[in-house]
């Protein structure tokens, strides 16, 4: 059977569901879990995407992602291919992990971003313990939307949806868990089956801007990190390696290439070191203070014009 093509828009709000292959617990323990919410949030990094709800179930991930102009499937893929890579190893089995590739539900109106997030929030309510208090789940983003704790892994975005049930962040939680409450019906669960559909929400989020020009992003770095960009196309220059991670992580950031389309574009370079350099390039800008400012500075010098 034929897959369905993917409705997908950089500047589209997504539901996203990651199921394991025949009933397979995708999460074994809570140690699974922590681990795939450490790659969500290590894809994050590199994509600058927005999390707004999630929950982690045993056979299924639920997110609520705002694409924020880059490549869903990119990310996705990533976050899917690493998790079930470390899943194999850890339980020393082969084979797929996933059921097929993940689905997505493209978020159409403001309606739907409400309901998706009740929806999601709800799922706990089918695990015993939890039935009548789907809040006191771990691994779902409720009580953080309620402030009953803090995200420790730092990965979602729980104010825009709250914000936009009021400004007032008491009066938008009380709304907002008596709407999620409300919520549990058959009804709701057969409104968010899988079918990618098409629509859109944009709403008036800020996104991303990832259409630009690779060349600028080798001339920014050119000048910022003052080398040739000769040096940075040269595969073995050790001098030129910073700036070559820093120009490859700019050039899937804000470009939205592949690994396969910098390979050609910087040459003498095989797939696996250009994902090398791009995570090198991610660590340079988190933990070297001469490049932290690098991502605005890139957006302020093209601006500028």
């Amino acid at each position: 059977m034929c897959r369905t093509f993917r409705i997908k828009g950089e500047d589209f709000i997504y539901h996203v569901m990651g199921r394991s292959i025949s009933d397979l617990p995708l999460f074994r323990d809570d140690t699974d879990r922590d681990k795939y919410l450490f790659y969500v949030k290590k894809y994050q990094k590199k994509f600058d995407f927005k999390v707004y709800a999630y929950c982690l179930m045993t056979t299924h991930a639920h997110l609520l992602i705002d694409a924020n102009g880059a490549d869903i499937s990119k990310f996705m893929h990533g976050i899917n291919q690493s998790y079930a890579q470390y899943f194999n190893i850890k339980y020393d089995r082969h084979g797929h992990v996933f059921q097929d590739r993940f689905k997505s539900k493209v978020v159409g109106d403001e309606d739907y971003l409400f309901t998706v997030s009740a929806y999601i929030h709800n799922n706990p309510t089918d695990i015993e313990g939890y039935e009548n208090c789907p809040e006191e789940y771990k691994y779902s983003t409720f009580s953080v939307y309620l402030g009953l704790k803090k995200d420790e892994y730092g990965i979602a975005d729980e104010e825009f949806i709250m914000g936009l049930f009021n400004q007032n962040i008491k009066k938008a939680r009380e709304k907002y868990y008596k709407f999620v409450m409300k919520c549990d019906d058959e009804y709701m669960k057969m409104q968010h089956e899988f079918k990618d559909e098409k629509g859109q929400y944009r709403s008036e989020r800020t996104v991303l801007l990832r259409n630009f020009k690779a060349e600028d992003v080798i001339s920014f770095i050119e000048s910022y990190t003052n080398v040739d960009e000769k040096m940075i196309r040269w595969k073995y220059k050790r001098k030129a390696k910073e700036s070559r991670a820093l120009c490859v992580f700019l050039i899937r950031y804000y470009c939205n290439f592949t690994y396969k389309e910098i390979c050609s574009l910087i040459g003498r370079v095989s797939l696996s070191r250009i994902s090398a350099l791009s995570n090198i390039g991610l660590e340079l800008i988190e933990n070297n203070k001469r490049y932290k400012n690098i991502l605005d500075d890139f957006l302020k010098q093209k601006a500028a014009g």
